[in-house]
């Protein structure tokens, strides 16, 4: 890709004859814009940028800003010379010969039959749309001549107009809205701080609200499901001797308002049984699973302690976020190169519809030497996109797929450094006799180093299995697309099939490796014994991990949604300009939803980084729980490594001596 692949084939634009628009030390150094001989052409704005228009096309200085023909100008050259040496501009480089008839300029496309007030968009020359009174009009004209001989209404142009004009609207807000970021980008770093202050406060305070927030929200789940079985109750009872109310859902059939089904007692009686049934199943689970949710939860407040000594975690997000962020570059940048590495492939561009040299390949050098030109008066051999047939250049899709895969590889890479590095300065908080006294100095960079000089190849092989599933599921996403068209039922069910499965094996390999990693950073095992001994570790506390996992889900949800919600209801009321002290400081914004969006997402990202640390804690120290529950017996010999909160909620029976 280095050596073959040129970028300034997406930088500049290509006229007909494979030279760059704007290049400089070349002919077209100053002229920077591409210009196109017939526009009418061309189909939309889509095929004008990514494919090529099956018409002349020149670099220019800049776009027409009138309305003229080449049969007007050339009958007028010899008394009005200064319209022909504006319209020349916009021939062929070198030609200036008046006098060559009209039929044979407009065969060989010396010339353009026409030229139309046109703007530079995307270094491209687009007509100037406009629309007045509803009507569409360029420059504010409706018709103009086609230098054929023929008046042609504007509403020709429709097609391209359509998309041209949702360009430009899109330019316009486009404008609008970096205008808006430019003048409040200080407020919205000032929200995203903020956003950063609440998530520390949130993580730091766990330890004492996480109990109380989780069983609110549980004491609340069953109040609202009780007043949903109270009311079902009330309209089964209210429905009681009104007519049609003791038919059954079987009698009426289907029926498209379903409002019809809640005048019938059989439609409530259903839904209160329903809600009876969860409610019965929340309260048993609460009484059976009582003691592995106080567990999750002392957890919860373990992982916020062990965050508050060591809180150089809350930024190692940072770390991985310039990794991912250099992985990125690297395979875009690469991928660029790939995909500008082919070569200029010419085709026999032919006036003629029943020319059967159109559209094969052709050498402009050796063109005009050829028959082409005598079977096919007019045709022209230009150029039509990059590509090759060499060795190389019929494998540029498979390199493509190497470079994916190794950007998966590498991003897995350096996620699973973070969660390895993480995994290793929680263990060493939760292995310390005497917390904070025992836990080493640094941890957090100490961690890192370990991961750096003794797990690599560990964390590489982890990586390097989620990769290979990432990218079959990439291929599946390709040949889906490719076959969407297709009315063959098997092949899309096989394929739906296919796309399940490796979405639910990326999903339990993630797991995994997760857990692999923190028993790779607590023993320093190789990833394959880390990851069998972390899953059979992990079923022999199957309930618990369950346990854990969703109280952990609710409470570091809860904190995303009441930190970007808060900082959110906040921005806005700054931005609408509804806090009459800051009233005065708030920016006039064209869109103020623009950066209200911006500190939205941007908190709940911010968020989403520290709790991700948060998550990371707390399974780190479930594993360490689990492992020193089996290692140990609480005795002198064996003393257990947990806080005195666990211990108590362990009790006597979990205390005792286990057997081997």
């Amino acid at each position: 890709a280095w050596v073959h692949g040129d970028p300034r084939k997406v930088i500049y634009p290509t006229d007909s004859y494979g030279q760059f628009c704007g290049q400089k030390d070349t002919l077209n150094e100053n002229k920077t814009i591409l210009f196109y001989f017939n526009i009418l052409k061309c189909a939309s704005p889509v095929v004008l940028i990514n494919l090529q228009c099956p018409t002349t096309q020149l670099c220019v200085s800049k776009c027409p800003d009138r309305f003229a023909t080449y049969i007007d100008v050339q009958a007028s050259y010899r008394y009005r010379p200064d319209q022909w040496n504006y319209f020349r501009q916009f021939c062929k480089p070198g030609f200036n010969n008046p006098r060559k008839s009209v039929a044979q300029v407009l065969r060989d496309e010396d010339c353009p039959s026409m030229i139309i007030p046109s703007r530079p968009f995307l270094k491209r020359c687009f007509p100037d749309f406009s629309t007045k009174n509803g009507v569409l009009t360029v420059a504010n004209q409706t018709t103009f001549k086609d230098g054929r001989g023929k008046t042609r209404n504007v509403t020709d142009l429709r097609e391209a107009a359509n998309g041209i004009n949702n360009v430009l609207d899109a330019r316009s807000v486009g404008m609008k809205i970096f205008e808006d970021y430019a003048i409040s980008w200080y407020w919205i770093l000032i929200g995203l701080f903020i956003a950063m202050i609440v998530s520390l406060l949130f993580l730091v305070l766990l330890r004492f609200t996480a109990g109380v927030l989780f069983w609110i929200f549980i004491f609340g789940v069953i109040g609202i499901i009780g007043y949903g079985i109270w009311h079902c109750y009330w309209e089964y009872d209210h429905l009681k001797g009104i007519p049609g109310s003791d038919l059954t859902v079987y009698d009426i059939g289907f029926q498209t308002d379903f409002r019809v089904y809640l005048q019938l007692r059989q439609t409530w009686l259903a839904f209160m049984i329903m809600l009876c049934v969860v409610e019965i199943i929340i309260i048993l689970m609460l009484i059976f699973l009582r003691n592995r949710i106080r567990i999750a939860i002392a957890l919860l407040k373990e992982g916020s302690r062990a965050i508050g000594y060591i809180m150089s975690t809350l930024f190692y997000p940072i770390v991985t976020f310039i990794l991912i962020a250099i992985c990125i570059s690297y395979w875009a940048v690469t991928a660029v190169f790939l995909a500008t590495s082919g070569e200029p492939v010419y085709k026999v561009m032919a006036n003629q519809t029943l020319c059967k040299y159109a559209n094969l390949t052709c050498d402009p050098e050796t063109f005009n030497t050829t028959n082409v030109t005598k079977l096919c008066p007019g045709a022209q051999c230009t150029f039509a996109f990059y590509g090759g047939e060499s060795l190389y250049h019929k494998y540029i899709f498979i390199f493509q797929l190497a470079n994916a895969f190794v950007f998966l590889w590498l991003v897995n890479f350096a996620i699973a450094l973070g969660q390895c590095t993480l995994a290793g300065a929680f263990a060493s908080y939760y292995w310390a006799s005497r917390k904070p006294a025992d836990i080493p100095l640094w941890p957090l960079f100490s961690s890192f180093g370990r991961a750096i000089r003794y797990h690599t190849g560990s964390l590489a092989f982890g990586a390097l299995i989620l990769a290979i599933v990432q990218l079959i599921r990439v291929i599946l996403e390709y040949l889906d697309h490719k076959l969407k068209g297709t009315q063959n039922s098997f092949t899309r069910f096989l394929l739906c099939c296919l796309k399940c499965c490796f979405w639910c094996l990326e999903k339990f390999l993630k797991f995994i490796n997760r857990n692999a990693y923190i028993m790779i950073a607590i023993y320093g095992k190789n990833f394959c014994t880390s990851a069998k001994e972390a899953f059979f570790l992990l079923m022999r506390n199957v309930v618990r991990v369950a346990v854990l996992d969703k109280v952990t889900d609710f409470l570091l949800f809860l904190g995303k949604i009441l930190v970007a919600g808060g900082v959110g209801v906040l921005a806005f009321f700054f931005f609408t300009q509804r806090i009459q002290v800051f009233a005065q400081e708030a920016p006039a914004l064209n869109y103020y939803w623009v950066p209200l969006l911006t500190v939205i997402i941007g908190s709940y990202l911010v968020a989403h980084g520290f709790f991700s640390v948060y998550a990371m804690c707390v399974d780190t120290l479930f594993l360490c729980f689990c492992e020193d529950l089996e290692r140990n017996d609480g005795s002198t010999a064996k003393p257990y490594f947990m806080s005195a909160s666990l211990h108590r909620i362990l009790g006597k029976k979990e205390l005792s001596p286990k057997k081997a």
